[in-house]
């Protein structure tokens, strides 16, 4: 059966170069990936899935079932395909998408001998208001027995930690009046917002050495000749686990509080994106992916350890539901980081469709073994039941 999903995929190679390509000319921003999400759903269909777009009333994002009509394990493949303003696919994500709908094709051409299904997960707008967050809450991905998905880098890496995330934003409200005629009369919202990176600033040396805090002034003003009334500031609270990450932001609301109330200014505090949950991986899970990655040519030492994660992920979400891995795979030899031209580039390039191919693959065997292998899900479960 390893032999089949190997040829499946080889069969398919042509198909996946040309999906992949299409995605990364035509980069679409997080919830506006139409073209993406319709073009790696009509080849799903193509393969017998069970098609629903719509997903949680998100329009991008989409479910894709093959069900084998068998008892057996539930595995889940999660596909991303939302781009970068200006950038375009610079994180790969057009090779995330296909990888994921690639792998699951594959899975499918053994399920009729196995038993089980695949489900293969449309998640749009990982970049920003992350699909995948929604979908977790609506309980979409409760079902599965696992779920998984590969990122291109620069290297071969386990599936490792990510960070925990808020997007918290402050509106302050003051009272216009002329900064040099009467600024006795106006209340500054904007001097609101400079006292709470102050006092955030402050709080940077009474946090977890993990912790990351970090913003921008969004509205500050209008004219230097008038007292500002309104202003806001947008931060990311980051840390290694939720509950950190909700102590800290506490600590940062009473922040903007003390300074609303230095100021005179009122205050208003919202989420401006979703909350991102750290990343847990299943290290059993990742074991057999890595051994899948070996099996399929990639040298030992080629795979590196992974590093707590200095980024968040709203695959982090899903991790707290179902085993999961986010590993990494090599798309090119410069050490180019995410989020550039450079890697953008990498992403279109010969040497990122091969990898791709070689990432649906090692997920397919991951797959078989999940499949037809009930003491290895079993560890990968009881590993899970220490985490929830």
């Amino acid at each position: 059966m390893k032999q089949v999903i190997i040829d499946a995929l080889e069969e398919l190679r042509e198909d996946l170069y040309e999906i992949s390509t299409i995605i990364g000319e035509n980069p679409e921003l997080g919830h506006e990936e139409f073209k993406a999400a319709s073009i790696l759903t009509r080849k799903l269909e193509e393969y017998g899935f069970n098609v629903k777009v719509g997903i949680c009333e998100l329009p991008t994002a989409f479910e894709a079932i093959f069900d084998s009509g068998k008892p057996g394990p539930t595995v889940g493949i999660m596909s991303e395909y939302d781009a970068l303003p200006e950038l375009g696919h610079a994180c790969g994500h057009n090779l995330i998408g296909t990888m994921g709908v690639a792998a699951g094709i594959a899975v499918s051409k053994i399920l009729p001998t196995t038993g089980g299904k695949v489900v293969v997960y449309g998640t749009p707008a990982e970049e920003t208001k992350g699909g995948k967050v929604t979908m977790a809450e609506e309980g979409v991905f409760d079902h599965l027995d696992v779920a998984m998905m590969v990122h291109p880098l620069h290297s071969y890496v386990k599936s490792g930690s990510s960070l925990a995330m808020d997007a918290i934003q402050f509106e302050f409200f003051g009272k216009p009046a002329h900064a040099a005629a009467n600024p006795q009369d106006g209340i500054n919202a904007l001097d609101a917002v400079l006292q709470t990176f102050n006092g955030i600033n402050a709080l940077r040396q009474h946090v977890t050495s993990d912790t990351r805090i970090h913003g921008i002034i969004k509205e500050g003003g209008t004219a230097a000749n008038v007292v500002p009334e309104y202003a806001v500031a947008q931060f990311y609270v980051r840390a290694k686990s939720r509950s950190y990450v909700n102590e800290v932001v506490q600590k940062v609301r009473a922040i903007a509080e003390g300074a609303a109330l230095m100021t005179g200014a009122s205050m208003k505090m919202s989420n401006y994106e979703l909350s991102y949950d750290n990343m847990v991986t299943n290290n059993t899970l990742s074991d057999v992916f890595t051994d899948s990655l070996i099996e399929l040519g990639v040298e030992a030492n080629e795979i590196t350890e992974s590093k707590d994660g200095s980024g968040s992920l709203d695959m982090g979400n899903v991790s707290l539901v179902v085993p999961s891995i986010h590993p990494y795979i090599k798309i090119c030899n410069e050490l180019y980081s995410c989020h550039t031209k450079e890697f953008r580039d990498a992403a279109l390039s010969e040497q990122g469709k091969d990898a791709m191919i070689l990432g649906a693959k090692a997920m397919g065997l991951a797959s078989l073994r999940i499949l037809t292998e009930p003491d290895t899900l079993t560890k990968i479960k009881e590993e899970f039941s220490l985490v929830k």
